[in-house]
């Protein structure tokens, strides 16, 4: 029977059941690696890691920690003690994105190279010791440096990507191939055109490099967003429940 009371007794209603759902756990997104990834100082802008513009995706209850720095490599990042504050801070439902083998793969930096097993044993700890705190890894291949030869994008990490895909597999990983996605973006572009992907500046261009940059390892600001969001589509389609959090577009 409908009475003049029913509205009010829906809307009481409604209004029970939406406070019984309770507010999702605030969680931590940590992000190691390396100068890809990492902040930025002001006296390297327009230099851009892609942690920067990553951090803007997500809701209020998504804190974003960007540990990657500069230069390391998984061997480094142990050694000097940059994994176990992470480690030790994980709590259950966080996430920790690794990307790391620019470094990795450099042999002529001595200081820093670290060879495949020892690579993958380190991409390994880092996996067993997030599991242990129940939070969730997931892995990212070395994301591409820019390298045409005749018009076509071509791999720049042959060695260290097909390890971590190896490495992902035998331990049942969520995997972002950004290796290649990274170089399908760098094709749309094409040779040219993909330069404001990167620091590619001419001298005098920018306070910062009056000598000009010619960089293809790191990211300019639009490149840095591009990467972030190849990112978050990934996160997407893989149906992680990190996607629940992404923060929806405002309707005006």
């Amino acid at each position: 029977m409908v009475t003049k009371f029913t509205p009010y007794l829906i809307a009481l209603l409604a209004l029970l059941m939406t406070a019984s759902v309770p507010s999702p756990r605030p969680i931590t997104v940590y992000l190691i690696g390396d100068s890809t990834i990492a902040n930025k100082l002001t006296s390297a802008y327009p230099e851009t890691g892609w942690g920067m513009p990553f951090k803007f995706f997500f809701d209020s209850t998504v804190t974003v920690d960007n540990r990657a720095k500069n230069g390391r490599s998984t061997r480094t990042f142990l050694s000097e003690n940059l994994w176990q504050p992470v480690a030790d801070a994980l709590k259950e439902g966080d996430y920790v994105f690794i990307q790391f083998g620019h470094n990795d793969e450099s042999k002529e930096k001595v200081d820093r190279y670290t060879a495949p097993d020892a690579y993958k044993q380190n991409l390994v700890r880092f996996i067993t010791e997030t599991r242990a705190r129940k939070a969730t890894p997931i892995l990212l291949t070395p994301v591409s440096r820019r390298k045409f030869v005749d018009g076509k994008v071509i791999e720049t990490h042959p060695a260290y990507s097909p390890l971590v895909i190896e490495v992902a597999k035998s331990q049942g990983v969520s995997l972002i191939d950004l290796d290649a996605k990274s170089r399908e973006l760098y094709q749309s572009f094409g040779e040219e055109s993909s330069k404001l992907l990167f620091l590619h500046l001419k001298p005098g261009e920018h306070p910062n490099y009056p000598d000009g940059k010619e960089d293809n390892t790191h990211f300019s600001e639009l490149g840095a967003r591009k990467i972030a969001q190849i990112i978050l589509a990934e996160i997407k389609a893989q149906k992680l429940a990190l996607a629940e959090r992404i923060t929806k577009p405002v309707k005006k």
